[in-house]
């Protein structure tokens, strides 16, 4: 400054300085902290080094200078304030922007500072003074430091998981993004207590636990715990599930100030996984079942096994008078029955479940249906003495249905009842009805149904435990042939017992028919069967046994019969001798049964023959196959001999 040529400036030579400036400038210039001084009524400008830094390229070409020469470009900014302060006003100015050009471009800064008269020895205001600092990078820093943060704030919003800030040891939301809003229903929780904005999680653990976390500084960290929100302000409570983390904040002295909430609301993957395990338990639950129903299966077949086989070896032996005989082969004709009664279950239970029962529904009266199943369970409630009420009004009671499974529907439940109540219980059976349904409940005073089993008494292959005799028998398909026919036809079954050894009620509903349509019932009774002429029967069948006893049982009944246990045989045999009627085996080794019939109907001997298939196979698709092969009638195994007699009557040979 010494140094300087003083002649241009405003200020003349520092020897003609007042005293008043010598002592501002002498202030200034031992001073670490930048400063400036305007003097006199052009405002000479001195500043200190620090000052310099800010002057950039202006300086030191700014020292004497006017002060609006200096600072032109930002004098519109700033000429307000200098006036202030030669009017006598000191003032103060924080993070003033202004737009400078002290590098040779322009750039944005700001800067804090304050601008104080400065008097001369006449105590008049002569100049200004200003002590300033530039907070341009504090500014800038604060500036990117609030752009992360809305952007933070936006992500923080956006986060699919629950986040919230909880502050003091009352716990108020500062922050709660989406995610958390959407959980608890979307209340204004913001700036409340937890305890006033969540008031119903009272008593579930979780404000006692944002206790222990403020008061103790240590995490908490909670998995798939369950919590009861009200998410709409008049609507119950509903459960959900959430993972979470209470993670403690700290201010700038290092003590607790808040909580950080941040999870996940899983109640959708927690509910998956209770329908995962549930689905697992039951299906260890049904294979559990399917084995006990393979091991009762075994059971039951082999029951009619063993006295078939013995009363084989019996016929066997050339001593048999003709009542053992008789007698022989009634045994032999009651376990093939039964044994066909669980085949006949196995079938429908296949059909059912796999939709491909066709039903003929019509007007039926329930009365007729009931006298019908009952009929069918009397002899067994007649062996053991039982007490059978029926209780029918006199009004007939319609309902809409198919005969065959209705009466099927009602016989397994008298036959369950019959069976599973001891000898002289009682049994009754009671219908009702209103405008809409027909109701038909079974009561019994037998063995009851455990609590644990009634829940699953419909279910396949459910069925009590029984003593290791098995004497009851069956393969527990019954009531869920029950149930499913029922509900085919409009209807549905429940089951009561107030436990074991204190019987049961089965209740039947099925929609009312208030009036019969003009579709008559199919007559049921049974045909009466007329003797047959004497026919010419060729049997094919590879199974040897099955040919010659259908053989034996066709010529005890006065027919000529030839068999053959091939289809090239049967091609043969049907040439030579011209058969009337033909009993083929769809499951022939050489040719299939279907082949076989196409091939008989072009051969002039047979072309007019009647055709019977004999299968194992009796689904309507099975039937349909037949018919188009050239069959005339399907016979599902094993055969009954009034089922092929009654094929027969007025064919000629």
């Amino acid at each position: 400054m010494r140094a300087h040529d003083w002649s241009q400036s405003p200020l003349g030579s520092p020897e003609s300085w007042p005293q008043s400036l010598r002592s501002i400038v002498g202030l200034l210039l031992n001073s670490k902290f930048p400063m400036f001084v305007a003097w006199g009524s052009e405002l000479g400008f001195l500043y200190n080094d620090r000052y310099a830094e800010i002057l950039g390229a202006k300086h030191p070409a700014a020292i004497g200078r006017r002060f609006d020469d200096i600072w032109a470009e930002i004098w519109d900014d700033i000429h307000p304030i200098i006036v202030q302060a030669m009017q006598g006003n000191a003032s103060y100015h924080e993070n003033l922007p202004l737009t400078m050009n002290r590098k040779g471009y322009d750039e944005q800064t700001w800067f804090t500072f304050s601008y104080s008269p400065v008097r001369d020895e006449s105590g008049q205001v002569a100049g200004m003074f200003c002590a300033v600092t530039e907070t341009t990078e504090q500014v800038l820093a604060e500036r990117h430091r609030a752009e992360e943060l809305e952007r933070l704030r936006h992500l923080f919003q956006q986060a699919p998981g629950i986040i919230a800030v909880l502050r003091e040891p009352d716990h108020v939301f500062e922050i709660a993004n989406e995610a958390y809003l959407q959980l608890v229903g979307h209340r204004d929780i913001l700036g409340k207590p937890v305890r006033d904005a969540l008031p119903e999680i009272t008593g579930q653990g979780f404000f006692e636990l944002l206790d222990r976390v403020y008061e103790t500084g240590e995490p908490y960290i909670g998995r798939e715990l369950p919590v009861r929100l009200r998410l709409h302000p008049d609507g119950p409570l509903e459960k959900r599930f959430v993972s979470f983390v209470y993670q403690p904040t700290l201010d700038h002295r290092g003590k607790i100030n808040g909580i950080f909430v941040e999870g996940s609301d899983v109640t959708e993957s927690v509910k998956a996984h209770q329908a995962l395990r549930e689905s697992e338990n039951e299906l260890k639950a049904a294979n559990r079942r399917k084995d006990e129903f393979l091991a009762m299966l075994a059971h039951e077949l082999r029951n009619p096994l063993a006295p078939i086989a013995t009363a084989a070896e019996l016929l066997k032996l050339a001593t048999l008078d003709k009542d053992r005989v008789r007698k022989t082969s009634d045994v032999i004709a009651r376990q093939v029955a039964h044994m066909t009664e669980l085949v006949d279950d196995l079938l429908d239970v296949s059909r059912v479940t796999r939709g491909l029962v066709t039903l003929q529904e019509e007007a039926l009266s329930i009365s007729g249906l009931l006298a019908d199943a009952a009929e069918q369970v009397r002899s067994l409630m007649e062996a053991k003495r039982h007490h059978f009420t029926v209780q029918v009004p006199d009004e007939q009671y319609l309902v809409r249905g198919d005969r065959t499974r209705l009466v099927q529907v009602f016989s397994n439940i008298l036959n369950n009842a019959a069976k599973y109540t001891p000898p002289n219980g009682h049994i009754t059976l009671r219908v009702r009805a209103d405008d809409t349904e027909v109701e038909v409940a079974v009561e019994d005073d037998g063995i009851g149904i455990a609590p644990t089993l009634l829940p699953h008494i419909f279910d396949l292959f459910t069925q009590a435990e029984r003593s290791p005799d098995r004497s009851q028998g069956g393969l527990g398909l019954g009531l869920a042939l029950v149930k499913s026919l029922l509900e085919l036809q409009g209807g549905h079954v429940s089951a009561y017992s107030a436990g074991a050894g204190k019987g049961s009620r089965f209740t039947v509903r099925l929609p009312r028919v208030m009036a019969a349509d003009s579709r008559p019932e199919h007559d049921h009774d049974n045909h009466a069967q007329s003797n047959a002429a004497r026919l010419r029967v060729l049997v094919v069948d590879d199974n040897k046994d099955a040919a010659e006893m259908l053989q034996f049982l066709l010529e005890a009944n006065g027919h000529e019969v030839i068999t053959a246990f091939t289809a090239q045989d049967g091609l043969t045999v049907a040439r030579r001798i011209s058969p009337a009627i033909l009993f083929l085996d769809i499951g022939l080794p050489d040719m299939d049964g279907y082949a076989l019939a196409r091939r008989l109907r072009s051969l002039p001997e047979t072309a007019d023959a009647t055709l019977i298939a004999l299968t194992g196979y009796g689904q309507p698709q099975d039937k349909e196959r037949a018919r188009e092969a050239g069959f005339d009638h399907h016979l599902v195994k094993p055969v009954k001999l009034g089922d092929v007699l009654a094929l027969l009557p007025g064919m000629e040979g």
